[in-house]
Protein backbone atom coordinates (compact mmCIF):
# COMPACT_ATOMS: atom_id res chain seq x y z
CA UNK A 1 0.00 0.00 0.00
CA UNK A 2 3.06 2.71 0.75
CA UNK A 3 3.85 2.43 -2.73
CA UNK A 4 0.26 2.78 -3.98
CA UNK A 5 0.38 6.06 -1.99
CA UNK A 6 3.49 7.09 -3.48
CA UNK A 7 2.12 6.20 -6.99
CA UNK A 8 -0.90 8.91 -6.21
CA UNK A 9 1.14 11.68 -4.60
CA UNK A 10 3.27 11.78 -7.13
CA UNK A 11 0.35 11.67 -9.90
CA UNK A 12 -0.77 14.89 -8.25
CA UNK A 13 2.30 16.72 -7.81
CA UNK A 14 1.92 15.93 -12.19
CA UNK A 15 -1.21 16.69 -12.32
CA UNK A 16 -0.98 20.43 -10.61
CA UNK A 17 2.39 21.14 -11.92
CA UNK A 18 1.25 20.60 -15.19
CA UNK A 19 -2.04 22.17 -14.70
CA UNK A 20 -0.56 25.54 -13.36
CA UNK A 21 2.11 25.33 -16.38
CA UNK A 22 -0.87 24.54 -19.14
CA UNK A 23 -2.75 27.33 -17.88
CA UNK A 24 -0.42 30.28 -17.54
CA UNK A 25 1.08 29.93 -21.50
CA UNK A 26 -2.40 29.55 -22.45
CA UNK A 27 -3.56 32.35 -20.80
CA UNK A 28 0.18 34.17 -21.93
CA UNK A 29 -0.75 33.10 -25.67
CA UNK A 30 -4.17 34.58 -25.53
CA UNK A 31 -2.81 37.81 -24.54
CA UNK A 32 -0.44 38.16 -27.05
CA UNK A 33 -3.17 36.55 -29.79
CA UNK A 34 -5.97 38.86 -28.39
CA UNK A 35 -3.76 42.31 -29.48
CA UNK A 36 -2.74 41.03 -32.76
CA UNK A 37 -5.85 39.69 -34.24
CA UNK A 38 -8.07 42.02 -32.33
CA UNK A 39 -12.08 41.89 -31.28
CA UNK A 40 -13.42 40.76 -34.95
CA UNK A 41 -10.23 37.88 -35.91
CA UNK A 42 -10.32 37.21 -32.08
CA UNK A 43 -14.36 36.27 -32.13
CA UNK A 44 -13.73 34.05 -35.38
CA UNK A 45 -10.98 32.19 -34.30
CA UNK A 46 -13.03 31.13 -30.65
CA UNK A 47 -16.35 31.25 -32.77
CA UNK A 48 -14.30 27.98 -34.79
CA UNK A 49 -13.33 26.34 -31.66
CA UNK A 50 -16.33 26.63 -29.98
CA UNK A 51 -18.71 25.51 -32.58
CA UNK A 52 -16.38 22.92 -33.16
CA UNK A 53 -15.75 21.61 -29.50
CA UNK A 54 -19.65 21.10 -29.34
CA UNK A 55 -19.42 18.43 -32.28
CA UNK A 56 -16.56 16.98 -31.50
CA UNK A 57 -18.57 15.06 -28.32
CA UNK A 58 -19.93 12.97 -31.65
CA UNK A 59 -16.33 11.26 -31.97
CA UNK A 60 -16.02 10.24 -28.00
CA UNK A 61 -19.31 9.52 -26.63
CA UNK A 62 -17.69 9.39 -22.93
CA UNK A 63 -15.55 6.36 -24.04
CA UNK A 64 -12.47 8.02 -22.36
CA UNK A 65 -14.07 7.86 -18.94
CA UNK A 66 -15.39 3.73 -20.07
CA UNK A 67 -11.24 3.28 -21.19
CA UNK A 68 -9.80 4.50 -18.25
CA UNK A 69 -12.20 2.40 -15.32
CA UNK A 70 -11.96 -0.63 -17.42
CA UNK A 71 -8.00 -0.92 -18.25
CA UNK A 72 -7.47 -0.28 -14.48
CA UNK A 73 -9.82 -3.27 -13.49
CA UNK A 74 -7.36 -4.70 -15.53
CA UNK A 75 -4.26 -4.04 -17.30
CA UNK A 76 -4.68 -7.16 -19.65
CA UNK A 77 -7.58 -5.77 -21.41
CA UNK A 78 -5.96 -2.82 -22.55
CA UNK A 79 -5.68 -3.48 -25.78
CA UNK A 80 -9.39 -5.03 -26.37
CA UNK A 81 -10.92 -2.06 -25.17
CA UNK A 82 -8.54 0.23 -27.04
CA UNK A 83 -8.87 -1.33 -30.24
CA UNK A 84 -12.89 -1.64 -29.94
CA UNK A 85 -13.18 1.94 -28.96
CA UNK A 86 -10.82 2.93 -32.11
CA UNK A 87 -12.90 0.80 -34.38
CA UNK A 88 -15.93 2.77 -33.25
CA UNK A 89 -14.12 6.57 -33.67
CA UNK A 90 -13.35 6.30 -37.16
CA UNK A 91 -16.84 6.30 -38.87
CA UNK A 92 -18.09 8.82 -35.31
CA UNK A 93 -15.10 11.32 -37.06
CA UNK A 94 -16.39 11.20 -40.31
CA UNK A 95 -20.10 11.61 -38.72
CA UNK A 96 -18.89 14.49 -36.75
CA UNK A 97 -17.07 16.10 -39.79
CA UNK A 98 -19.87 15.77 -41.92
CA UNK A 99 -22.47 17.14 -39.21
CA UNK A 100 -20.13 20.37 -38.70
CA UNK A 101 -19.47 21.24 -41.99
CA UNK A 102 -23.55 20.96 -43.03
CA UNK A 103 -24.28 23.18 -39.80
CA UNK A 104 -21.43 25.71 -40.68
CA UNK A 105 -22.43 26.41 -44.54
CA UNK A 106 -25.93 25.64 -43.77
CA UNK A 107 -25.39 29.36 -41.12
CA UNK A 108 -24.39 30.74 -44.37
CA UNK A 109 -20.40 31.90 -42.97
CA UNK A 110 -17.79 33.24 -44.74
CA UNK A 111 -15.33 31.25 -46.47
CA UNK A 112 -13.10 32.39 -43.54
CA UNK A 113 -14.86 30.96 -40.93
CA UNK A 114 -15.51 28.11 -42.68
CA UNK A 115 -11.78 27.55 -42.95
CA UNK A 116 -11.15 28.08 -39.34
CA UNK A 117 -13.95 25.47 -38.50
CA UNK A 118 -12.40 22.99 -40.72
CA UNK A 119 -8.78 23.61 -39.10
CA UNK A 120 -10.65 23.30 -35.71
CA UNK A 121 -12.22 19.72 -36.73
CA UNK A 122 -8.84 18.84 -37.62
CA UNK A 123 -7.38 19.49 -34.34
CA UNK A 124 -10.40 17.96 -32.73
CA UNK A 125 -9.76 14.78 -34.52
CA UNK A 126 -6.54 14.26 -33.24
CA UNK A 127 -6.97 15.25 -29.67
CA UNK A 128 -9.82 12.69 -29.34
CA UNK A 129 -8.14 9.69 -30.53
CA UNK A 130 -4.71 11.59 -28.32
CA UNK A 131 -7.60 11.34 -25.28
CA UNK A 132 -8.14 7.97 -25.96
CA UNK A 133 -4.07 7.02 -25.72
CA UNK A 134 -3.71 8.55 -22.74
CA UNK A 135 -7.05 7.12 -21.33
CA UNK A 136 -5.28 3.89 -21.62
CA UNK A 137 -2.06 5.01 -20.08
CA UNK A 138 -4.13 6.49 -17.37
CA UNK A 139 -5.71 2.95 -16.59
CA UNK A 140 -1.88 2.24 -15.82
CA UNK A 141 -2.33 4.91 -12.95
CA UNK A 142 0.41 7.13 -15.05
CA UNK A 143 -0.08 10.56 -15.21
CA UNK A 144 3.34 11.89 -15.75
CA UNK A 145 3.62 11.30 -19.55
CA UNK A 146 0.47 13.14 -20.27
CA UNK A 147 1.56 16.22 -18.02
CA UNK A 148 4.57 16.91 -19.71
CA UNK A 149 2.36 16.41 -23.14
CA UNK A 150 -0.26 19.08 -22.03
CA UNK A 151 3.21 20.95 -21.05
CA UNK A 152 4.63 20.43 -24.60
CA UNK A 153 1.43 21.14 -26.41
CA UNK A 154 1.03 24.79 -25.27
CA UNK A 155 5.16 25.42 -25.69
CA UNK A 156 4.56 24.53 -29.32
CA UNK A 157 1.66 26.80 -29.67
CA UNK A 158 2.72 29.61 -28.39
CA UNK A 159 6.04 29.39 -30.25
CA UNK A 160 4.72 28.99 -33.37
CA UNK A 161 2.10 31.30 -32.81
CA UNK A 162 5.01 33.67 -31.96
CA UNK A 163 6.71 32.84 -34.68
CA UNK A 164 3.33 33.35 -36.99
CA UNK A 165 2.57 36.71 -35.39
CA UNK A 166 6.42 38.18 -35.91
CA UNK A 167 6.03 37.11 -39.43
CA UNK A 168 3.06 39.65 -39.99
CA UNK A 169 0.77 35.67 -40.73
CA UNK A 170 -2.92 36.52 -41.14
CA UNK A 171 -6.04 34.81 -39.08
CA UNK A 172 -6.24 31.86 -42.24
CA UNK A 173 -2.60 30.83 -40.36
CA UNK A 174 -3.01 30.98 -37.06
CA UNK A 175 -4.76 27.44 -36.37
CA UNK A 176 -1.44 25.91 -37.50
CA UNK A 177 -0.10 25.88 -34.48
CA UNK A 178 -3.11 24.15 -32.61
CA UNK A 179 -2.60 21.63 -35.62
CA UNK A 180 1.54 21.20 -34.87
CA UNK A 181 0.57 20.44 -31.35
CA UNK A 182 -2.30 18.18 -31.56
CA UNK A 183 -0.06 16.09 -34.19
CA UNK A 184 2.79 16.13 -31.43
CA UNK A 185 0.29 15.26 -28.71
CA UNK A 186 -1.64 12.47 -31.56
CA UNK A 187 1.68 11.20 -32.31
CA UNK A 188 3.44 11.10 -28.78
CA UNK A 189 0.51 9.45 -27.09
CA UNK A 190 0.25 6.96 -29.77
CA UNK A 191 4.38 6.40 -29.56
CA UNK A 192 3.64 5.76 -25.82
CA UNK A 193 0.98 3.30 -25.94
CA UNK A 194 2.81 0.83 -28.49
CA UNK A 195 6.42 1.23 -27.24
CA UNK A 196 6.33 1.73 -23.96
CA UNK A 197 3.05 0.08 -22.84
CA UNK A 198 3.51 -2.48 -25.65
CA UNK A 199 -0.33 -2.38 -26.61
CA UNK A 200 -1.14 -3.17 -30.12
CA UNK A 201 -3.17 -0.06 -31.39
CA UNK A 202 -5.52 -1.24 -34.31
CA UNK A 203 -9.47 -1.18 -34.76
CA UNK A 204 -11.02 -3.93 -33.99
CA UNK A 205 -14.65 -4.99 -34.34
CA UNK A 206 -16.13 -6.69 -31.41
CA UNK A 207 -19.14 -6.17 -31.48
CA UNK A 208 -20.20 -7.86 -28.07
CA UNK A 209 -17.60 -5.24 -26.45
CA UNK A 210 -18.38 -2.38 -28.16
CA UNK A 211 -21.73 -3.22 -27.28
CA UNK A 212 -20.82 -2.94 -23.57
CA UNK A 213 -19.03 -0.21 -24.16
CA UNK A 214 -22.04 1.86 -25.71
CA UNK A 215 -23.89 0.73 -22.61
CA UNK A 216 -21.70 1.94 -20.07
CA UNK A 217 -20.87 5.20 -21.39
CA UNK A 218 -24.10 6.37 -22.22
CA UNK A 219 -23.66 8.48 -18.49
CA UNK A 220 -20.41 9.95 -19.80
CA UNK A 221 -22.12 10.65 -23.26
CA UNK A 222 -25.03 12.77 -21.77
CA UNK A 223 -22.66 14.57 -19.10
CA UNK A 224 -20.13 15.37 -21.71
CA UNK A 225 -23.00 16.76 -24.19
CA UNK A 226 -24.57 18.38 -21.77
CA UNK A 227 -21.21 20.02 -19.96
CA UNK A 228 -19.88 21.30 -23.80
CA UNK A 229 -22.95 22.90 -24.39
CA UNK A 230 -22.86 24.93 -21.73
CA UNK A 231 -19.76 25.73 -22.07
CA UNK A 232 -19.22 27.01 -25.45
CA UNK A 233 -22.71 27.31 -26.87
CA UNK A 234 -22.86 31.02 -25.53
CA UNK A 235 -20.12 32.12 -27.99
CA UNK A 236 -21.63 30.32 -30.88
CA UNK A 237 -24.99 32.32 -29.95
CA UNK A 238 -23.03 35.32 -29.91
CA UNK A 239 -21.79 34.92 -33.23
CA UNK A 240 -24.93 34.05 -34.52
CA UNK A 241 -27.10 36.67 -32.62
CA UNK A 242 -24.48 39.61 -32.28
CA UNK A 243 -21.55 38.90 -35.04
CA UNK A 244 -17.61 37.83 -34.08
CA UNK A 245 -16.63 41.03 -32.53
CA UNK A 246 -18.99 40.28 -29.52
CA UNK A 247 -17.33 36.88 -29.55
CA UNK A 248 -14.24 38.70 -29.29
CA UNK A 249 -14.90 40.84 -27.02
CA UNK A 250 -16.63 38.45 -24.10
CA UNK A 251 -13.68 35.84 -24.89
CA UNK A 252 -11.81 37.91 -22.34
CA UNK A 253 -13.94 37.68 -19.79
CA UNK A 254 -14.54 34.14 -20.58
CA UNK A 255 -10.66 33.22 -20.96
CA UNK A 256 -10.19 34.59 -17.25
CA UNK A 257 -12.49 32.51 -15.60
CA UNK A 258 -11.04 29.30 -17.63
CA UNK A 259 -7.24 30.92 -16.30
CA UNK A 260 -8.27 30.82 -12.81
CA UNK A 261 -9.83 27.46 -12.29
CA UNK A 262 -6.41 25.51 -12.18
CA UNK A 263 -6.70 26.84 -8.33
CA UNK A 264 -9.85 24.61 -7.40
CA UNK A 265 -8.99 21.82 -10.11
CA UNK A 266 -5.73 21.24 -8.76
CA UNK A 267 -6.80 21.15 -5.64
CA UNK A 268 -10.48 19.03 -6.25
CA UNK A 269 -8.05 16.74 -7.81
CA UNK A 270 -6.12 16.41 -4.60
CA UNK A 271 -9.22 16.21 -2.44
CA UNK A 272 -11.43 13.54 -4.41
CA UNK A 273 -9.66 10.24 -2.98
CA UNK A 274 -9.93 11.48 0.31
CA UNK A 275 -13.67 12.10 -0.13
CA UNK A 276 -13.72 9.37 -1.83
CA UNK A 277 -12.10 7.34 1.27
CA UNK A 278 -14.11 9.04 3.46
CA UNK A 279 -17.67 7.68 2.11
CA UNK A 280 -17.29 4.10 2.73
CA UNK A 281 -14.90 4.83 5.84
CA UNK A 282 -16.14 7.51 7.83
CA UNK A 283 -19.05 9.79 6.73
CA UNK A 284 -18.51 12.19 9.67
CA UNK A 285 -14.79 13.05 8.29
CA UNK A 286 -16.14 13.29 5.14
CA UNK A 287 -18.70 15.97 6.32
CA UNK A 288 -15.89 17.81 8.28
CA UNK A 289 -13.37 17.48 5.14
CA UNK A 290 -15.88 18.81 2.89
CA UNK A 291 -16.91 21.92 5.03
CA UNK A 292 -12.75 22.59 5.06
CA UNK A 293 -12.63 22.33 1.28
CA UNK A 294 -15.74 24.85 0.53
CA UNK A 295 -14.17 26.94 2.90
CA UNK A 296 -10.54 27.14 1.82
CA UNK A 297 -12.15 27.93 -2.01
CA UNK A 298 -14.33 30.62 -0.40
CA UNK A 299 -11.32 32.32 1.28
CA UNK A 300 -9.51 32.12 -2.15
CA UNK A 301 -11.94 33.33 -4.33
CA UNK A 302 -13.48 36.15 -2.37
CA UNK A 303 -10.29 38.39 -2.78
CA UNK A 304 -9.90 37.06 -6.64
CA UNK A 305 -13.26 38.20 -7.90
CA UNK A 306 -13.52 41.45 -5.93
CA UNK A 307 -10.08 42.21 -6.87
CA UNK A 308 -10.62 41.72 -10.27
CA UNK A 309 -14.02 43.84 -10.52
CA UNK A 310 -11.92 46.32 -9.17
CA UNK A 311 -9.12 46.42 -11.74
CA UNK A 312 -11.23 45.57 -14.56
CA UNK A 313 -10.37 49.09 -16.55
CA UNK A 314 -6.43 48.48 -16.04
CA UNK A 315 -6.92 44.55 -16.61
CA UNK A 316 -8.88 45.30 -19.83
CA UNK A 317 -5.49 47.51 -21.32
CA UNK A 318 -3.45 44.67 -21.44
CA UNK A 319 -5.63 43.93 -24.36
CA UNK A 320 -5.57 47.12 -25.81
CA UNK A 321 -7.98 49.73 -26.25
CA UNK A 322 -10.04 47.87 -29.04
CA UNK A 323 -10.88 45.62 -26.03
CA UNK A 324 -12.52 48.30 -23.89
CA UNK A 325 -15.94 47.75 -24.21
CA UNK A 326 -15.07 44.32 -22.36
CA UNK A 327 -14.71 46.04 -18.79
CA UNK A 328 -18.15 45.45 -17.69
CA UNK A 329 -18.72 42.10 -19.15
CA UNK A 330 -15.58 40.91 -17.42
CA UNK A 331 -16.68 42.28 -13.99
CA UNK A 332 -20.27 40.88 -14.61
CA UNK A 333 -18.89 37.14 -15.69
CA UNK A 334 -16.01 37.23 -12.78
CA UNK A 335 -18.77 37.78 -10.18
CA UNK A 336 -19.44 34.16 -10.19
CA UNK A 337 -16.11 32.78 -9.80
CA UNK A 338 -17.18 31.92 -6.14
CA UNK A 339 -19.98 29.98 -7.49
CA UNK A 340 -17.31 28.83 -10.06
CA UNK A 341 -14.70 27.70 -7.53
CA UNK A 342 -17.29 25.93 -4.95
CA UNK A 343 -18.81 24.01 -7.80
CA UNK A 344 -15.64 21.65 -7.90
CA UNK A 345 -15.95 20.16 -4.27
CA UNK A 346 -19.23 19.74 -4.82
CA UNK A 347 -18.69 17.86 -8.16
CA UNK A 348 -16.08 15.67 -6.61
CA UNK A 349 -18.58 15.03 -3.21
CA UNK A 350 -20.87 13.84 -5.65
CA UNK A 351 -18.85 11.91 -7.71
CA UNK A 352 -17.23 10.40 -4.66
CA UNK A 353 -20.57 9.34 -3.06
CA UNK A 354 -21.74 7.73 -6.46
CA UNK A 355 -23.85 10.50 -7.36
CA UNK A 356 -22.75 10.62 -11.12
CA UNK A 357 -26.32 10.62 -12.31
CA UNK A 358 -27.65 13.48 -9.83
CA UNK A 359 -24.64 15.45 -11.36
CA UNK A 360 -25.74 14.98 -14.71
CA UNK A 361 -29.16 16.14 -13.74
CA UNK A 362 -27.89 19.24 -12.57
CA UNK A 363 -25.54 19.90 -15.39
CA UNK A 364 -29.04 19.79 -18.00
CA UNK A 365 -31.20 21.87 -15.73
CA UNK A 366 -27.79 24.27 -16.04
CA UNK A 367 -27.30 23.97 -19.58
CA UNK A 368 -31.35 24.45 -20.27
CA UNK A 369 -31.00 27.76 -17.96
CA UNK A 370 -28.21 29.07 -19.78
CA UNK A 371 -29.06 28.19 -23.22
CA UNK A 372 -32.56 29.69 -22.16
CA UNK A 373 -31.19 33.16 -20.54
CA UNK A 374 -28.87 33.13 -23.72
CA UNK A 375 -31.51 33.46 -25.93
CA UNK A 376 -33.07 36.25 -24.56
CA UNK A 377 -31.01 38.33 -23.30
CA UNK A 378 -27.78 38.25 -26.39
CA UNK A 379 -30.82 40.12 -29.14
CA UNK A 380 -31.25 42.44 -26.20
CA UNK A 381 -28.07 43.40 -24.65
CA UNK A 382 -25.57 41.22 -26.23
CA UNK A 383 -22.20 40.55 -24.50
CA UNK A 384 -23.38 41.43 -21.25
CA UNK A 385 -25.95 39.40 -21.84
CA UNK A 386 -23.96 36.45 -22.02
CA UNK A 387 -22.46 37.11 -19.70
CA UNK A 388 -25.41 37.57 -16.85
CA UNK A 389 -26.36 34.47 -18.39
CA UNK A 390 -22.99 32.75 -17.76
CA UNK A 391 -23.10 34.00 -14.24
CA UNK A 392 -26.76 33.04 -13.26
CA UNK A 393 -26.28 29.62 -14.44
CA UNK A 394 -23.14 28.75 -12.34
CA UNK A 395 -25.07 30.36 -9.43
CA UNK A 396 -27.94 27.52 -10.01
CA UNK A 397 -25.36 25.29 -10.56
CA UNK A 398 -23.99 25.66 -7.10
CA UNK A 399 -27.39 26.09 -5.63
CA UNK A 400 -28.47 22.64 -7.41
CA UNK A 401 -25.15 20.87 -5.98
CA UNK A 402 -25.57 22.43 -2.18
CA UNK A 403 -29.02 20.35 -2.06
CA UNK A 404 -27.87 17.17 -3.64
CA UNK A 405 -25.23 17.44 -0.72
CA UNK A 406 -27.77 17.87 1.85
CA UNK A 407 -29.26 14.63 1.55
CA UNK A 408 -25.72 12.64 1.04
CA UNK A 409 -23.84 14.09 4.17
CA UNK A 410 -24.58 15.85 7.96
CA UNK A 411 -23.67 19.55 5.71
CA UNK A 412 -23.61 22.60 7.95
CA UNK A 413 -24.26 25.29 5.24
CA UNK A 414 -23.99 27.52 7.98
CA UNK A 415 -20.78 27.19 8.84
CA UNK A 416 -19.61 27.88 5.20
CA UNK A 417 -21.94 31.35 5.12
CA UNK A 418 -19.92 32.74 8.09
CA UNK A 419 -16.99 32.52 6.49
CA UNK A 420 -18.31 33.44 3.73
CA UNK A 421 -19.55 36.96 5.91
CA UNK A 422 -15.72 37.34 7.12
CA UNK A 423 -14.51 36.93 3.25
CA UNK A 424 -16.86 39.61 2.08
CA UNK A 425 -16.09 41.93 4.83
CA UNK A 426 -12.09 41.62 4.57
CA UNK A 427 -12.79 42.11 0.71
CA UNK A 428 -14.29 44.97 1.74
CA UNK A 429 -11.64 47.00 2.89
CA UNK A 430 -9.15 45.17 0.48
CA UNK A 431 -11.81 46.85 -2.38
CA UNK A 432 -11.19 50.20 -1.02
CA UNK A 433 -7.15 49.69 -0.85
CA UNK A 434 -7.12 49.18 -4.12
CA UNK A 435 -9.53 51.83 -5.49
CA UNK A 436 -7.09 54.33 -3.80
CA UNK A 437 -3.99 52.50 -5.16
CA UNK A 438 -4.87 51.48 -8.77
CA UNK A 439 -4.19 55.24 -10.26
CA UNK A 440 -1.05 55.63 -8.53
CA UNK A 441 0.78 52.09 -8.44
CA UNK A 442 1.03 49.59 -10.79
CA UNK A 443 -1.14 47.10 -11.43
CA UNK A 444 1.23 43.78 -10.49
CA UNK A 445 1.79 45.88 -7.22
CA UNK A 446 -1.65 46.76 -6.16
CA UNK A 447 -3.11 43.23 -6.02
CA UNK A 448 -0.13 42.43 -3.35
CA UNK A 449 -1.06 44.71 -1.34
CA UNK A 450 -4.63 44.15 -1.75
CA UNK A 451 -4.03 40.49 -1.22
CA UNK A 452 -1.83 41.41 2.09
CA UNK A 453 -4.62 43.60 3.48
CA UNK A 454 -7.39 40.79 2.65
CA UNK A 455 -5.58 37.66 4.36
CA UNK A 456 -4.45 40.00 7.34
CA UNK A 457 -7.92 41.33 8.61
CA UNK A 458 -9.57 37.69 7.40
CA UNK A 459 -7.14 35.87 10.05
CA UNK A 460 -7.84 38.45 12.51
CA UNK A 461 -11.46 37.83 11.95
CA UNK A 462 -10.68 34.26 12.39
CA UNK A 463 -11.50 32.93 9.37
CA UNK A 464 -8.82 30.31 9.31
CA UNK A 465 -6.16 29.52 11.56
CA UNK A 466 -3.00 26.75 11.40
CA UNK A 467 -4.79 24.06 12.51
CA UNK A 468 -7.26 24.30 9.45
CA UNK A 469 -4.85 24.62 6.82
CA UNK A 470 -2.67 21.22 8.18
CA UNK A 471 -6.16 19.92 8.44
CA UNK A 472 -6.62 20.58 4.10
CA UNK A 473 -3.01 19.39 3.15
CA UNK A 474 -3.02 16.21 5.33
CA UNK A 475 -6.35 15.37 3.17
CA UNK A 476 -4.20 15.28 0.53
CA UNK A 477 -1.80 12.34 1.75
CA UNK A 478 -4.97 9.77 1.89
CA UNK A 479 -5.21 6.77 -0.36
CA UNK A 480 -8.20 6.63 -3.19
CA UNK A 481 -8.22 6.69 -6.54
CA UNK A 482 -6.84 9.36 -8.92
CA UNK A 483 -6.32 7.99 -12.35
CA UNK A 484 -9.66 9.75 -13.83
CA UNK A 485 -8.09 12.94 -13.38
CA UNK A 486 -5.71 14.53 -15.77
CA UNK A 487 -5.15 17.84 -17.30
CA UNK A 488 -6.90 18.52 -20.03
CA UNK A 489 -4.91 18.74 -23.32
CA UNK A 490 -7.96 20.12 -26.15
CA UNK A 491 -7.10 22.95 -28.06
CA UNK A 492 -10.38 24.97 -25.79
CA UNK A 493 -7.78 25.69 -22.86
Amino acid sequence: MPGKVANIAKNTSYFTVALILQKVISFSYFIILARYLGPEDLGKYYFAISFTTIFSIIIDLGFAGVLIREVAKDNARAERFLGSILAMKIPLTIVSFAAAAAMINAFGYPDITKYLVYSSMACMALDSFTLSFFSTIRGFHNLAHESAGSIVFQLIVITLGVILIKAGAGLKLMFLPLIAASAFNFFYSMYLVAMRFKIKIRPVWDFPRIKHIVSISIAFTLYGVLNRVYTFLDSVLLSLLSGDRAVGIYQVAFKMIIALQFLPMAFAASLYPALSLYWVKNKGQLSVTFERAMNYLIIISVPISIGIIMIADKIVLIFKSGYSEAVLPLQITIAQLLFTFINFPIGSLLNACDRQKQNTYIMGAVALTSAILNLILIPRIGVIGASIASSVSGILQVALGIIIVKKIIEYRLKKNLIIFAKAIFSAGFMALTVYYLKDSLSIFVVPIIGAAVYFLLLFLLGGFNKEDILSILDSFKRKGKIEDEAPDTTITN
